[in-house]
């Protein structure tokens, strides 16, 4: 049963003890090499909202979530336009022809969002797209417009057709990266990845596969012929679970084989998906799973491919950012600590897989950011609303936190796992209580062992999201749900988005080199839990 809001956290150590206790075990000498660090890629439509105030400060927020430069992927980056926002669009303008028909270049929009993100600390993962007006081979109409519920049979409007003159194509890229090397030095363009596209297996792209491969090849040797070491990479279609992205998958990668043409990286997306199931939402996890593991039987038929790095560029529990969970309800899930709950389970999920086929997975890309001019926790899939982080920003803030070499983890059953890792003198341990139906908290035991004898006692740092705790919506909902904040309340709300601690850093014992921790987990909750000495 569901229990009522205001029971839920009253009757949590009675509920977890009628599950039973679930034992999780790490060994901290029990190394399965390195822990690759893959959460740190984002991404959104909307490459305009970068540069407004509460986009600078969330992305200052991404390129502090860990040791390597977090990664950030937009859509629009040639989009034709006068630079301003909105749902599913954004433009730079950077491409225009004269009246003579001679290019026009202006790079003033895109230096404006990747001196945010490079600034900050962050890197561009660079979409190479869409097709400038200019350019395109069918212009008119060309913006696109999206309204949320909406039939938005325009939306794939003139910005995703093949370009009418090729060369003209290969010299905008040819000038683009020659752009960005000149401002931005070539040692640190060269670590970049270049993305051509983005999902040509549907609408944005109003060509056939073998022109996608066209332009693929046309737009590499642009960029390679600038920057040679470039990472040029894709094709970022759709989940290869469905026969229209594996089959793109499968002939783009075999164009490469047969050709030699540049591949750097392989992208392709993962999406789990939505639904109501008896009036609750439900969000389908293994769906997102299923894509994984058939773009990586895909690609294992290449051996040629074998070990290049792998990127999810778009990695998330369903397939629109802005479809609101106001007209979507079965996306209630965004705003809560589900969403924290899921992306952990996913993560773990990724890294077997990984493992199993002997991948090399760089990066799961989350697709949210934040969204100008909306309701406060509207239900657009975002990692903060008016300056307010959501509960799933800290799940990357706990996944920053680990360390760089993972342990094997013993145990854990349900929907209840961990991640481990090690750092020096110290272990964490990421566990998580998630399923896709789920109102069922768990009594968990943790055993760390190995510790070097001389350590008798570990310092313990237990951080934790759930429905109460580094979670503003909750607080949101117990401020009445204001639409306008006083300016008390918004600060209120900005503490409680922050990663909070389950109890204070305490020493427990070590005997025979193991440390024991028990503690409860609700439904849909991460902990992390480090040990130091």
């Amino acid at each position: 049963m569901r229990w009522p809001a205001q029971f839920a956290f009253a009757f949590l150590p009675a509920l977890a003890a009628a599950q039973g206790s679930i034992s999780l075990h790490v060994g901290a000498d029990d190394s399965l090499g390195p822990l690759p660090a893959i959460t740190g890629y984002f991404g959104y439509d909307e490459p305009n909202y970068t540069y407004s105030d509460n986009g600078q400060a969330l992305i200052a927020e991404l390129a502090a979530l860990g040791a390597q430069p977090a990664q950030i992927r937009t859509h629009f980056l040639l989009a034709t336009g006068d630079g301003s926002g909105s749902l599913k669009w954004g433009s730079t303008n950077a491409y225009t022809e004269d009246a003579a028909g001679k290019p026009v270049y202006d790079w003033s929009v895109i230096d404006r969002i990747f001196s945010t993100y490079l600034d900050a600390g962050a890197q561009p993962f660079v979409e190479i797209g869409f097709m400038p007006e200019a350019l395109s081979t069918h212009p008119d109409p060309y913006r696109a417009t999206w309204a949320p519920g909406a039939k938005n049979d325009h939306y794939f409007a003139g910005w995703t057709y093949p370009p009418k003159d090729y060369a003209k194509w290969e010299e905008l890229i040819r000038q683009w990266v020659r752009h960005e090397v000149s401002k931005f030095g070539r040692k640190r363009v060269a670590a970049w990845n270049w993305e051509v596209w983005n999902e040509p297996d549907i609408g944005y792209w109003h060509g056939t596969p073998e022109e996608y491969d066209k332009l693929y090849d046309v737009t590499a040797r642009a960029v390679k012929g600038v920057l040679p070491e470039a990472h040029v990479g894709g094709p970022a279609t759709t989940g290869p679970s469905g026969k229209g992205g594996a089959a793109f998958l499968d002939q783009f990668l075999a164009h490469c084989a047969s050709t030699k043409a540049p591949l750097d990286f392989i992208s392709f997306h993962a999406k789990g998906r939505t639904s109501m199931d008896g009036g609750a939402a439900r969000v389908d996890l293994d769906k997102q799973m299923a894509d994984v593991e058939a773009g990586l039987k895909i690609v294992s038929k290449y051996p040629k491919f074998r070990l290049l790095p792998i990127v999810l560029s778009e990695s998330d529990p369903e397939g629109c950012a802005a479809c609101t969970a106001r007209v979507y309800p079965q996306n209630a899930y965004r705003n809560t600590s589900r969403y924290a709950a899921y992306t952990a389970a996913a993560w773990g999920r990724i890294l077997d897989l990984s493992e199993r086929y002997q991948a090399n997975i760089r990066g799961m890309l989350t697709w949210a950011f934040q969204f100008e001019n909306q309701p406060y926790f509207a239900g657009f899939r975002t990692l903060a609303t008016h300056g307010i982080d959501k509960p799933v920003l800290n799940f990357f803030r706990m996944a920053g936190m680990m360390g760089n070499e993972r342990l094997a983890v013993d145990g854990g059953r349900g929907g209840v796992n961990a991640i481990a890792s090690r750092s020096g003198q110290a272990v964490s341990v990421l566990v998580w209580n998630y399923r896709d139906l789920n109102d069922a908290p768990a009594s968990v035991r943790l055993s760390v062992d190995e510790i070097p004898v001389e350590a008798g006692r570990v310092l313990v740092c237990h951080y934790r999201v759930d429905g109460e705790r580094s979670n503003s919506y909750s607080r949101w909902l117990a401020l009445g749900s204001p639409q306008a904040p006083s300016a008390e309340q918004q600060a209120a709300l900005v503490r409680a988005g922050g990663l909070r601690q389950f109890d204070s850093p305490h020493w427990i014992p070590v005997r025979k080199q193991t440390a024991d921790l028990r503690f409860d987990l609700p439904a849909d909750a991460v902990s992390l839990v480090e040990l130091s000495w």
